[in-house]
């Protein structure tokens, strides 16, 4: 097997980005949110979002790929926390971390998650988001030291709640 390597996400990596969020979301979430919601989920659109957006954020937002073998197998984003209302804390928050469902299990996401970590130990905690059924999600969160405080935030998906609860880990800063 060849090395893992993580470093910024580039422009160029965009499409496949995409494409692991989506196929990461529907494989993660199958069960836990409206399938047809997750059948309709689009590649081609949550590219041009996130071409749209890339490179936005004054710096402060991170874009990690994993890549191995030449191919991007993972993407994990991270900056400021965002309190309910979209504005900046002291802390960070772990936006997102996903792995394509065809390397899972091979250390990709505790790379991806290691890297961003590392990028955040100037703040003094890094937060997250998960969704409260993901009991895979949160066992991995939980063996790489994060634990819920307990605040839980609605999150609805064609009229369906899937509550999410929050996840928080101390860091250096």
């Amino acid at each position: 097997m060849s090395p893992l390597t993580v470093r910024e996400m580039r422009f160029a990596d965009c499409d496949r980005v995409s494409a692991i969020r989506i196929r990461g979301w529907q494989h993660a979430y199958r069960g836990l949110m409206p399938q047809a919601y997750l059948d309709g989920l689009s590649v081609a659109a949550d590219a041009e979002r996130r071409r749209a957006r890339f490179g936005q954020g004054g710096g402060s937002v991170v874009n990690l790929v994993a890549e191995q073998g030449g191919e991007v197998v993972g993407w994990a984003a991270c900056g400021p926390y965002r309190d309910g209302g979209g504005s900046p804390t002291g802390d960070a928050e772990l936006y997102a971390v996903y792995v394509d469902p065809d390397h899972l299990g091979g250390g990709i996401g505790r790379a991806l998650l290691a890297a961003a970590v590392e990028r955040c130990r100037a703040y003094p905690r890094m937060l997250l988001w998960v969704l409260k059924g993901n009991t895979p999600a949160r066992r991995f969160y939980e063996r790489a030291g994060f634990r819920s405080d307990g605040a839980e935030e609605p999150f609805e998906v064609d009229g369906v709640p899937v509550p999410e609860v929050r996840y928080v880990r101390t860091l250096g800063g």
